[in-house]
């Protein structure tokens, strides 16, 4: 009777023991799961979410300034920098633009970006000479501006393109610039170079 009871004990125990190792897999497989749930909130909401890229002027380096208030008129030359800022998880495939420099939203002269990519989180450079005219205004301002000394242009540019993260998902995006110049024509030098 003894031996019968004792039987009946130890497959009481392993079946508790089975239960208790149940109980156990099912914490791990829920631990997992919520762990899996993390990973991908965190993935989504960060790598995931695509940012607009940014297009900017760099340094300007000014090669020639002639300006003359009594005609009024002014030719600028200089080399720049125009950066295609990425700062997705994914390379930016943008199409060929153009950057538009104007006077009081008369085009004084244009630079063609080529076609190109902006790896991820990296920056394209891209070295461009620009040459600035006034032959094509017809601005009573220009003259005043130009005996001021001081003389305010704007740049503005839209890169259309593709960033791709994950060599699966690819969303579009516009890139802007919108940049202001000021030139000091005494002392032939950059004055101030901001962009939205």
């Amino acid at each position: 009777m003894a031996r019968k009871q004792n039987d009946a004990e130890s497959l009481q125990s392993a079946d508790e023991l089975k239960r208790q190792k149940r109980i156990k897999l099912g914490m791990y497989i829920g631990i997992f799961i919520m762990f899996q749930i993390m990973v991908i909130t965190v993935m989504s909401l960060t790598v995931m979410k695509v940012k607009t890229p940014k297009v900017r002027l760099g340094n300007i380096n000014i090669q020639e300034v002639n300006s003359i208030p009594a005609s009024p008129s002014f030719d600028i030359k200089f080399t720049t920098q125009i950066r295609v800022k990425n700062t997705n998880f994914g390379p930016y495939k943008y199409d060929a633009g153009i950057v538009t420099f104007l006077y009081q939203g008369a085009t004084v002269g244009q630079v063609s970006i080529p076609k190109s990519k902006a790896g991820m989180l990296s920056t394209k450079k891209i070295d461009a000479e620009v040459s600035l005219s006034s032959s094509a205004l017809s601005s009573s301002n220009l003259g005043s501006e130009l005996s001021s000394g001081v003389l305010t242009l704007n740049s503005a540019a839209k890169l259309t393109g593709k960033v791709e993260l994950m060599f699966i998902m690819k969303k579009k995006k516009s890139s802007t610039m919108d940049c202001t110049i000021a030139f000091d024509l005494s002392s032939k030098m950059l004055r101030s170079l901001q962009c939205k």
